[in-house]
């Protein structure tokens, strides 16, 4: 089953301790405010204020269910009904449906074929008086790419230059749930780049806590009408029914910081499953983040291969599903014992459609 990005490693152990230490405590598990406990929110601060290098106030923090409650809220508070909002394909499928759960209107642009990178003409196209967001996602799911500098600059360039000519505002909404699962390369710091950003984290990979539901959102320091954003977000949080964030999950999380899951194990497994991909004739580029293979169908019809695949007892997510015909998307957060143990299946996989 290479289907689901569920991570299979375990939490490190000072997340769990933590977690067993504050559900001890008697207050941790009281109403807080919306935006969550502040000395958490102060040391995520702090966190994204040494990486950004600028000062990054606790206030601009709002802690979150996981990314997908995070980008839920962010959608709620920014949403005039009919505003639109950029995705970019190949993408993770539910932002559409958090789109237009708000009143939105998903407006898909193409990545470039083949590399999957931003196509900066294609975006200045899409742009029209009614964008009210883009979302970025790098590294990407379903694609392990990450956005460079430079193309995240000239992505800056296009926005600035359309909410002139347009006289609107247009955000970034930078989900970053694999930030820290990285092959050596850098993400580059969104804030330095560009205001108006909304940077959406979660600690569901980062950490191996999916089920903990934990994450944040952080606001720019330069973002426009920024007290009237943070209030929204505030309020939207609750009124979405979210209320706030897991009390003993914010505490476990403001104690782990500098803690991350080893990414090498995912390194090891990535290399392995494309060498053996690779190997048998299929094509896709390198993932440099999070745990995924975007391959390169062998039939034009990606839902038609993933259906044979089933019959060698493989299980893989069409490329369709992501806006992306022609490819399929395959997790390595699984255990190498899979990995290895699929050679044979692959092998005469490769033989029936080749």
């Amino acid at each position: 089953d290479f289907s689901l990005g569920n991570p299979d490693l375990q939490p490190p152990k000072e997340v769990t301790d933590a977690i067993a230490k504050h559900a001890a405590v008697p207050d941790t598990h009281k109403y807080m405010p919306n935006a969550g406990f502040m000395d958490v929110r102060e040391k995520i601060a702090g966190r994204i204020s040494a990486e950004a290098g600028m000062d990054v106030p606790a206030s601009n923090i709002v802690m979150t269910v996981g990314a997908a409650g995070g980008l839920n809220t962010a959608l709620k508070a920014l949403l005039n009904p009919g505003d639109e909002v950029i995705v970019l394909a190949p993408y993770f499928v539910e932002y559409l449906f958090y789109i237009k759960n708000h009143g939105g209107v998903p407006v898909i642009v193409q990545t470039q074929p083949d590399s999957f990178h931003l196509d900066i003409d294609e975006i200045y196209e899409a742009i029209t008086e009614r964008t009210k967001a883009i979302i970025i996602n790098s590294p990407n799911n379903p694609t392990g790419v990450v956005y460079t500098r430079n193309e995240l600059e000239q992505l800056a360039s296009i926005l600035r230059d359309r909410r002139q000519a347009l006289q609107t505002d247009i955000c970034i909404l930078s989900d970053e749930p694999y930030v820290q699962l990285t092959y050596g390369v850098d993400v580059p710091n969104l804030f330095t780049i560009y205001d108006d950003v909304m940077v959406i984290n979660s600690y569901s990979k980062s950490l191996a806590l999916p089920g903990g539901r934990i994450g944040y959102i952080a606001v720019s320091p330069q973002f426009t009408d920024l007290d009237e954003v943070m209030a929204a977000l505030s309020f939207t949080l609750r009124t979405l029914g979210f209320v706030n964030a897991p009390a003993i999950y914010q505490k476990a999380i403001g104690e782990a910081l500098n803690v991350s899951v080893d990414v090498n194990v995912y390194r090891e497994r990535r290399d392995v499953l494309y060498d053996m991909l690779t190997s048998l004739g299929f094509e896709c580029i390198k993932p440099e983040g999070a745990f995924y293979l975007f391959v390169k169908s062998p039939m034009e019809d990606d839902v038609a291969f993933a259906k044979i695949a089933t019959k060698h007892n493989i299980l893989l997510v069409p490329g369709s599903g992501f806006g992306c015909p022609g490819y399929f998307r395959m997790t390595y957060c699984v255990g190498m014992d899979t990995i290895k143990g699929s050679k044979d299946a692959f092998t005469e996989l490769s033989k029936e459609v080749f």
